[in-house]
């Protein structure tokens, strides 16, 4: 969270005061920063240079148009899951071309629309697929260009909610079934096999397993063109973990010191599909406290950020670092371990006002005294935060800014009420 520091007390956004953005922007208020998005980018370019990487923003993390716009004006590419992922990608001014579709339930409809705008791949999760995309393709009268996304069958040692390189994920297809389904493309009028596609996981923090899917990746790539098929690229998805505690993760340059020896000798151009190790320290989650209550030994913070703005803690038991945006005197600034029982302190819940038992965003967590009207941020919520947002008990979905040194801009305004119902009006005619 480099980008994210404590000055004289006040958290910051590289150079606009935390309170400054709430002030003008209202909370809840998702900030993210240019610098801190920007750079991850780099470094990831810098990492893999030997393999002339294309780096392609996975827009599932973080699918805003003003975050997309910039990651495209840094020679990003995209990884998309949807049509309506794919839409986003042109309306910000990405190039097709350089955009991977991946997801296991591609239609008809979202593969015509991705064949037409020119999509550099297809990443194909199943046989079925790959008769839908043939067919689609024959009609289009193209060829498809498309990866196999094979499951390694490496655990990746996550969260099972985010483990997807197993041999029984629903994701891609085992080894064995994979080289079958080779096979099947050679006769395919619709289809060219340009690569190989694998995704282990989300949320890794060691290197062992990409070291071993590298491996894996290589071999499959020598038995591939052993068939007659022209693999050009290597992608193998993104996963890189990200600290939510603090010093849990591995620099990129790591990941790459295992991946690039056993890649390199295969001659393929490496694609890769980071998301959260992109955006997800580069935004923080802003939040007011409405009040503070004690029922029994429990002590709750009930501030104005719920499980409809960021779902992590509540879906996934999710992990992240929550403190004042302003810290009183007697407590640090930033903690070593915020899980920790730091002095001036007391065990809270920070819960939301939504009307779930699992509405929270940590639990016994040990915070200084806070007020009615006191801001909190939530960090390590640029990725998997807005996006996975809601509108349940009708509560309009927060605010996004992009803060670059001392300018902020608005990249979504809060929902309305009248946003929420629009919809349903249609309902009461008549």
């Amino acid at each position: 969270m480099d980008h994210f520091p404590y000055r004289d007390r006040d958290l910051y956004c590289e150079g606009i005061p935390a309170f400054e953005l709430a002030e003008r922007f209202g909370t809840p208020l998702y900030v993210y920063s240019t610098a801190a998005l920007v750079g991850r980018l780099e470094e990831l370019h810098t990492a893999f240079a030997e393999l002339n990487p294309l780096v392609c923003y996975s827009v599932k993390a973080n699918s805003n148009l003003g975050l997309l716009k910039l990651m495209a004006g840094h020679g990003s590419g995209f990884d998309v899951v949807s049509g309506g992922e794919l839409h986003r990608v042109l309306r910000a001014g990405g190039d097709p071309g350089r955009t991977v579709f991946a997801g296991v339930g591609k239609t008809d409809d979202e593969i015509r629309d991705a064949l037409r705008l020119g999509v550099m791949l297809f990443n194909v999760e199943s046989e079925a697929e790959l008769e839908a995309i043939d067919a689609v393709a024959k009609a289009e009268g193209v060829k498809a260009p498309i990866a196999l996304r094979v499951n390694p069958d490496v655990d990746p040692k996550t969260h099972r909610y985010i483990s997807t390189g197993k041999k029984e994920s629903k994701f891609g297809m085992d080894i064995d079934r994979a080289l079958r389904a080779a096979e099947s493309v050679r006769g395919r009028e619709g289809l060219a096999m340009t690569g190989l596609h694998m995704h282990i996981g989300s949320q890794i923090t060691s290197t062992e397993p990409y070291a071993r899917a590298a491996a894996k990746a290589a071999e499959l790539i020598d038995r591939l063109r052993g068939m007659g098929h022209d693999l050009r690229w290597c992608n193998m998805g993104g996963g890189f973990g990200i600290d939510y505690r603090g010093g849990e993760s591995k620099p990129i340059a790591s990941f790459a010191e295992v991946m690039v020896p056993r890649l390199k000798p295969t001659g393929c151009r490496l694609a890769m599909e980071p998301g959260r190790s992109i955006a997800g320290n580069a935004g923080i989650l802003l939040s007011r406290v409405i009040f503070t209550k004690q029922s029994g030994d429990k002590r709750f913070v009930i501030q104005d950020a719920a499980m409809n703005d960021l779902i992590r803690p509540a879906l996934y038991e999710g992990f992240h670092r929550i403190w004042p945006a302003r810290v009183p005197e007697g407590v640090p600034s930033w903690p070593d371990d915020f899980e920790a029982a730091i002095p001036g302190t007391e065990p809270r819940d920070v819960v939301g006002p939504v009307c779930e038992s699992g509405d929270f965003l940590a639990r016994d967590r040990h915070l200084p005294p806070l007020h009615r009207g006191d801001l909190l941020a939530t960090f390590s919520a640029g990725a998997y935060g807005m996006v996975m947002a809601s509108n349940y008990n009708t509560r309009p979905r927060a605010a996004e800014v992009l803060v670059d040194g001392e300018n902020a801009r608005l990249v979504r305004r809060r929902e309305t009420i009248d946003d929420l119902i629009g919809p349903e009006l249609v309902g009461l005619e008549g």
